[in-house]
């Protein structure tokens, strides 16, 4: 198979991925947004609590990330008995997962609360419990759709997840104004415009997977059950934790960042976080190829077909120019992107700075980002996770010793970090066997080209 038609196949999985991640980052701004119209005091308190729902989002990763590589790879494979225990496997996951985040998270709500707000005891410490409130039971319906975009997308459907995130991001836009100042319930509205946005999308969630054929056709099939759903839910969770592992380890790294920019000032922690933000529309863009990556190469392998090396080398040009893109973007628009966040000043000043510092970083980021959706696809994910967290490891001690040259000795140990990073993924890329010229066909013909399943 040609490099042309890879890099085709990726680019048409990987853009509504995009729009789909995108969406889920402004679902947060636009609640900030409107929250900010009722004082500091509702903005701390909506920011931290998203902030934990980030972080939460990493444990139902193990069932949505692990039913798209088992997913992809039965319907490489044409194995409909492969396919239902792939989806009966996540759907069990989640049973499990659910009650315990969202029943729990309820019932410890204010040590919650207090916890992310650093033991503050102020009027947010009220307004983030009242918002937890809502949002932790609804995790539930946060978790479903999560688990839905995994088979959906195992499927070889990216864009019917695109269309859902954007539609309950249209809901929660309409909502926002409605229940927190219309009916002025506050920051609970903000919780429970979100609820609804999503729980509006969960249920043509559920339609778009009646209606999908690779899905119905699995269904049909006739089988017989050989696995308990234990044993489904063991199998995905083994597939799904290492990424779900690799995507916290990342955003603890971040948050323990945090305290470490904060020795050099206030100035730069407030530059460093709303560059970060910034950022994150760049981010967004390598894990949307990642997952491209992962799904095209588990879908190549399931046909009995190992192109990793061909894919990965597309996946590592498609990140590589995306990664050249966001760096020199933000290093010639750096001071109006600050300024589009509202800030100004010595704060606009540290940020730009930030920004055009983060050029190495961000080429080598995308690399590393893109690269990894390989191996994630191949079940090689273990490795991966090791790699991230001794590289974030390695960031947050270097960036411990480079403070004291401000923020640019911060992108200093990112870049550093990452680029340790890379050559370890590269490495694993180097051992991956060649791709035979000549693939064998089920049909036991041989042909020097053979057309995705």
């Amino acid at each position: 198979m040609g490099a042309t038609e890879h890099r085709r196949k990726l680019l048409a999985l990987a853009y509504p991925v995009y729009f789909e991640l995108l969406a889920g980052v402004t679902a947060g701004i636009i609640n900030m947004v409107w929250v900010a119209r009722l004082g500091a005091e509702a903005v701390a308190a909506v920011a931290v609590a998203t902030n934990l729902e980030n972080l939460l989002l990493g444990v139902i990763l193990v069932a949505g990330s692990g039913m798209t590589v088992l997913v992809a790879r039965a319907r490489g494979a044409e194995d409909p008995a492969a396919l239902r225990s792939a989806v009966r496997g996540g759907w069990t996951l989640w049973a499990i997962v659910t009650p315990v985040v969202a029943l729990g998270g309820f019932l410890c709500r204010e040590p919650l609360a207090r916890l992310v707000l650093g033991g503050s005891d102020d009027g947010s410490l009220p307004l983030a419990i009242a918002y937890f409130s809502i949002a932790l039971p609804g995790i539930t319906v946060f978790y479903a759709t999560n688990v839905i975009d995994g088979i959906l997308k195992g499927a070889g459907d990216t864009r019917t997840p695109m269309r859902l995130a954007l539609l309950a991001n249209g809901l929660i836009l309409a909502l926002d104004p409605l229940l927190i100042l219309g009916f002025d319930l506050g920051v609970r509205g903000a919780a429970i415009a979100t609820v609804l946005g999503r729980t509006a999308a969960l249920a043509c969630g559920f339609l778009a997977l009646r209606r999908n054929a690779v899905l119905r056709q699995a269904a049909a099939a006739p089988s017989e059950r050989t696995r308990s759903l234990i044993a489904d839910a063991r199998r995905a969770a083994a597939t799904g934790l290492p990424m779900s592992a690799d995507f916290v380890v990342r955003m603890t790294g971040a948050l323990a960042l945090v305290a470490i920019v904060a020795r050099i000032g206030v100035t730069e922690v407030a530059a460093y976080g709303i560059a970060t933000k910034a950022m994150y529309v760049a981010t967004m863009a390598f894990y949307s190829v990642r997952q491209a990556a992962a799904i095209r190469t588990s879908h190549l392998l399931g046909a009995g077909r190992d192109e990793r090396r061909a894919v990965g080398r597309q996946a590592l040009l498609l990140g590589g120019a995306l990664g050249l893109t966001a760096a020199l973007t933000l290093l010639s628009a750096g001071p109006w992107v600050m300024r589009a966040f509202g800030s100004e000043g010595a704060v606009a000043e540290a940020g730009t700075l930030y920004l055009r510092s983060l050029g190495p970083y961000l080429v080598l980021l995308a690399c590393f980002i893109a690269l990894g959706g390989v191996f994630e696809g191949s079940g090689d994910s273990p490795a991966l996770a090791r790699i991230t967290t001794c590289g974030v490891l390695l960031q947050l001690a270097l960036a411990h010793i480079l403070s004291g040259a401000g923020l640019p000795g911060i992108c200093a140990a990112m870049a550093a970090s990452m680029a340790l990073q890379c050559a370890a993924v590269t490495r694993m890329y180097r051992r991956l066997p060649l791709a035979p010229r000549t693939q064998i066909c089920r049909s036991g013909n041989r042909s020097g080209v053979s057309g995705p399943r």
